[in-house]
């Protein structure tokens, strides 16, 4: 005789209130509840270098750059994520009665590890595509020169760019600023890895 575990389905709100006690972020897809996994040091810093210089390259405008630790509600997918760095225009827009989760990017950046890329291509970025005012999403390799440039045009068709020389100059559209490669990893060494 096999014994069987039930799989338990937890709403938002029971989430929410797990997460608000939690030691470590998790997010929430549909009814599960999905631990984090930890990010490297390569992550962190290039996570780090796009905010900071798009901070620095919007200074002055209505513009707001979130980092990691602020939550993304998508209600037509039902998921909770915490994107690597955020561009929100304007005043965000809050769900609940803090401010700790927003639902109005206009530009969303992930840093790709290995166990998460597949899923921030796929099924997270169909997940985002759902936000109205999402505009422009970017991927970042952490582990090489690459990064993957989808726009969204008013046609509402996404179009995608690679960029993948070390000596590349990218420009957002959904704003106006450019970085280049030499300062979007800047200090990574690639030979770390993501162990």
């Amino acid at each position: 005789m096999q014994l069987q575990t039930q799989k338990r389905s937890y709403s938002p709100e029971e989430y929410l209130e797990l997460e608000e006690a939690a030691e470590f972020k998790s997010e929430y897809q549909d009814g599960d509840i999905v631990p984090m996994t930890g990010g490297t040091t390569n992550h962190n810093k290039i996570a780090l270098n796009f905010a900071a210089n798009l901070k620095f390259g919007l200074k002055g405008q209505k513009y707001d750059i979130y980092i990691g630790d602020v939550r993304l509600w998508i209600p037509r997918y039902r998921q909770y994520t915490y994107p690597d760095v955020m561009v929100i225009q304007g005043q965000p827009t809050y769900t609940g009665t803090n401010t700790t989760t927003v639902m109005n990017p206009l530009l969303i950046a992930e840093v790709l590890s290995k166990s998460t890329k597949n899923y921030d291509q796929g099924d997270k970025f169909l997940y985002y595509r759902s936000i109205p005012e999402l505009r422009e999403y970017i991927l970042i390799d952490q582990s090489q020169y690459h990064l993957m440039q989808y726009v969204k045009t008013a046609e509402g068709q996404w179009l995608f760019t690679e960029f993948e020389a070390e000596d590349s100059v990218f420009s957002l559209q959904s704003v106006d600023f450019k970085i280049a490669f030499s300062e979007l990893y800047e200090r990574i060494n690639f030979a770390e890895g993501e162990d």
